[in-house]
């Protein structure tokens, strides 16, 4: 036997394969779990679900993240109003049963949650672990002292029954993720390192990076840090290690510095990222490791040229988001939040402001992955209410936890560029605007000194505005004001400046109101009736129409193109959002504001910001062709790479438009015909671009597109599939209002449907939606089987539709 003959290498097999066995039953030694899966819910309360033998045998099964809200019927008498939506709220609770081994009891066990809306508090094995009433933080809780060997009782009780406390649409529930982490007693602390870089050239990067260890252990311990910068590819770019001693049940900081040589700088175009892996070892045993992303990048705001990135001016060419998902409330989905991201990407937007809360982490992951500047929010309240139950209720107990641990959790994040302490705070004209200032920026600069600290204010006189008067921001930002750009370098010498917020042009997705060429404001002051509203609550989307604080979108865009020490701007908003549904009272529910409709469909205006953001050739043809016969139309057109466009209707052209810098685009006044209307754009005589729009008949059929034709079956990968009424002849019915019906079979369901009409009734979670303007959205989200998803559109009248989605 080989034993025998040749004992040397048989015993170096059976030491190897021991070795093997060995570690492959080794415990990871740091995990991060997905804790979304198999909690149980129910809408109420009960004082005694907290326990841990409470009987919640009939509770509903669900995953998270879970918006209970979004599941509700619209209606005015719901508590939030129409500012929030008009959904229900309420209080919920949710427990998870999960199992605890012998090895987890050796083990640092935290539960963290992503976000809670609102006035969380969470229970293990009936023990108090806590309340954190803001509903837009991330937090964890040390399970450890708690746990038991087999089965553990998480409960979650959330209270977002005090109404009214949102401007907007908060959704209610734990409606972000939630993790699991096991760790050894010698680990990073939550949130434990901080990368900065200095020195920067197109040679070297000088890269520092603070790292926070915890030691729980009984005993002291001789620690040694390695820590790798990896690039893209995953191949080592340096290395540094440090040794330290640490005491037993104690926290300690050290340092390191690293030089990179020729760095790949991050930018919106080019958003190059390095991974920076930390390890621990006591001894010479490895008992953590911890991810830290890195984004080389060097910028400043300066008071004449605005904003500079990596030694360049760059226009921040931004929206500001709210954090819901339309149909799918404010239930986070990593797949949804990419599909908007590259909708604003494809626009030419660089730049998103977080309004006005700090947003889900894996939007940042995405701003740093896309390429999107970002502004970190933290309040739209501090102490003075907006709301009677806003966060003024908890500002005295939660303002400065909450405010140091959206620094501490973003700060490592490239795309973040700005912190801003408030949104339209009511401490502008109180004195004690100055003290909270002051405290609130050195809150922040105590964390953090790499980025510009601001607020977004609407008092633009610094001699009524007692946030200015602090004089503790670094970065002036103005909500609305256009008209007093010019005058800014003259009132605020040496500052710097950008436009906070933007615009609030109002429109509803297809629909048009002429004269085009005149301006409304609706409302036109404070409590003022709308005058040309309609029954239908839709507002024209030419863009002519705003609200009477703000501009249309060409109005202000002229001026911050204008002037180059304005840094950028922010639209209000890149999307519309639940609730606040100005210029319309009930039955409005949404926003009017966004230049993408609440289901996901661009408005006219996407492209006046496509053909100024981007060099990409632009085109855009507006509106529909089925009019009246007679009826005099306003035609317009956006376009970019051209000299001129020329509009030809049924052949005959009507004449040749230039646009100049102040007008971005073209219009003709013509008399409708049935037939066509095409647009043809021309640079040096040549034709860049055809656009032609052809009246549509009867509708006849159903057509489907999909984002995506391929999906992961993770149970949370979505794709986004469009539901078009068209003739025969494949133009869409403008005016189609059908009422279309959805099955979905195989790995897939049906997650919220929606058609963005701001004043629909219908609801979102179902498996019908009329057609609104000719357009309707399904989004389709995996359910976890590897099956192919088929979904299958049918309406009276209408020839069916079918598409395929494979899963991988």
């Amino acid at each position: 036997m080989l034993m025998i003959k040749i004992k040397g290498l048989n015993v170096f097999l059976v030491f190897f394969v021991l070795v093997t066995i060995y570690a492959c039953k080794q415990e990871p030694v740091r995990e991060k779990i997905d804790f979304d899966q198999k909690w149980l819910f129910s809408l109420g309360d009960d004082s005694l679900a907290m326990n841990y033998n409470y009987d919640d045998s009939n509770w509903r099964k669900l995953n998270l993240p879970h918006d209970w809200s979004i599941e509700g019927e619209f209606s005015n008498d719901n508590p939030s109003k129409t500012d929030g939506g008009a959904l229900p709220t309420g209080i919920g609770w949710y427990r998870k049963t999960f199992d605890v081994c012998n090895a987890d009891l050796l083990k640092q066990v935290y539960i963290e949650f992503d976000g809670v809306y609102r006035n969380s508090e969470v229970w293990i094995n009936g023990h108090y672990l806590g309340k954190r009433p803001f509903g837009y933080i991330s937090f964890e809780y040390n399970l450890t002292p708690y746990l038991k060997i087999g089965n553990n009782v998480i409960a979650v009780k959330v209270d977002n029954s005090l109404q009214p406390n949102s401007r907007w649409y908060t959704g209610s529930g734990i409606y972000r993720h939630v993790w699991l982490k096991k760790m050894n007693t010698i680990h990073i602390k939550h949130w434990g390192t901080f990368i900065t870089t200095s020195v920067l050239s197109e040679e070297i990067a000088k890269v520092k990076l603070d790292v926070s260890i915890k030691n729980s252990d009984s005993k002291n311990s001789k620690l040694r840090i390695v820590t790798v910068i990896k690039n893209k590819q995953g191949e080592d770019v340096t290395k540094e290690e440090s040794d330290v001693v640490e005491t037993n049940d104690s926290s300690i900081k050290i340092s390191q510095y690293f030089d990179v040589e020729k760095p790949f700088l991050w930018s919106p175009e080019n958003p190059y990222l390095y991974s920076v892996v930390t390890s621990v070892y006591d001894k010479d045993k490895l008992v953590d490791t911890y991810e830290t992303p890195l984004g080389i990048r060097y910028f400043k705001f300066d008071a004449k040229k605005g904003f500079l990135l990596n030694g360049k001016p760059v226009k921040l060419n931004g929206v500001c988001l709210h954090h819901d998902l339309g149909a799918l409330g404010a239930a986070v989905n990593t797949a949804a939040m990419k599909y908007r991201l590259k909708i604003l990407k494809d626009m030419g937007c660089n730049a998103i402001r977080m309004a006005h809360n700090p947003p889900a982490p894996e939007l940042l992951d995405l701003c740093d992955q896309m390429g999107f500047i970002v502004q970190d929010e933290a309040f739209d309240v501090w102490k003075k209410k907006k709301m009677k139950y806003d966060y003024n209720i908890d500002w005295d107990t939660e303002h400065v936890r909450d405010l140091q641990d959206m620094v501490l959790r973003d700060r490592n994040h490239p795309s973040v560029m700005m912190w801003s302490i408030g949104n339209e705070i009511r401490e502008q004209f109180d004195s004690t605007g100055i003290f909270i200032t002051k405290k609130l920026v050195a809150i922040v600069k105590g964390l953090d000194t790499t980025r510009p600290v601001t607020s977004a204010l609407t008092e633009n006189n610094p001699a009524k505005n007692f946030i200015i008067q602090s004089d503790a921001l670094d970065l002036i930002g103005f909500n609305y004001k256009q008209e007093f750009y010019e005058k800014f370098q003259e009132v605020y010498t040496g500052k710097t400046f950008h436009a906070s917020e933007t615009m609030c042009a109002e429109a509803t997705r297809g629909f048009y109101q002429m004269p085009s060429d005149s301006i409304m404001r609706w409302p036109t002051a404070y409590n003022e009736p709308l005058i040309g509203a309609n029954d239908e609550c839709m507002v024209s989307a030419y863009d002519h129409v705003s609200a009477y604080w703000g501009s249309t979108h060409e109005e202000t865009w002229k001026l911050v193109k204008k002037f180059d020490f304005v840094s950028g701007m922010f639209v209000w908003t890149g999307f519309d959002y639940l609730g606040e549904p100005t210029p319309y009272p009930w039955p409005a529910r949404s926003s009017y504001f966004g230049i993408i409709d609440l289901a996901g469909f661009p408005k006219d205006s996407y492209y006046m910001y496509q053909s100024e953001w981007t060099n990409k050739p632009v085109l855009h043809l507006f509106p529909h062709w089925n009019w009246k016969e007679g009826q005099i139309i306003d035609v317009w057109a956006y376009y970019n790479n051209a000299d001129e466009v020329e509009l030809f209707v049924n052949g005959e052209s009507k004449g040749v438009k230039t646009k100049n810098d102040s007008i971005f685009h073209v219009m003709w006044r013509v008399i409708y015909h049935p037939g066509s209307v095409k647009a043809v754009s021309r640079k040096g005589g040549k034709i860049v671009l055809v656009k032609e729009i052809f009246t549509a008949a009867d509708a006849s059929k159903i057509s489907l597109s999909s984002n995506k034709f391929e999906m992961m079956k993770d149970g949370k990968d979505m794709a986004f599939v469009t539901v078009d009424v068209i003739d025969d002849k494949g133009s869409l019915v403008p005016n189609a209002d059908n009422m279309i019906h959805f099955e979905v079979i195989g790995g897939g369901f049906i997650a919220g449907v929606d058609n963005g009409y701001q004043a629909s009734m219908e609801p979102f979670k179902t498996n019908y939606r009329k057609a609104f303007h000719g357009k309707c959205m399904v989004m389709i989200q995996s359910n976890g089987k590897a099956e192919d998803i088929v979904m299958k559109a049918t309406s009276n009248s209408l020839q069916s539709s079918e598409i395929k989605i494979k899963t991988k």
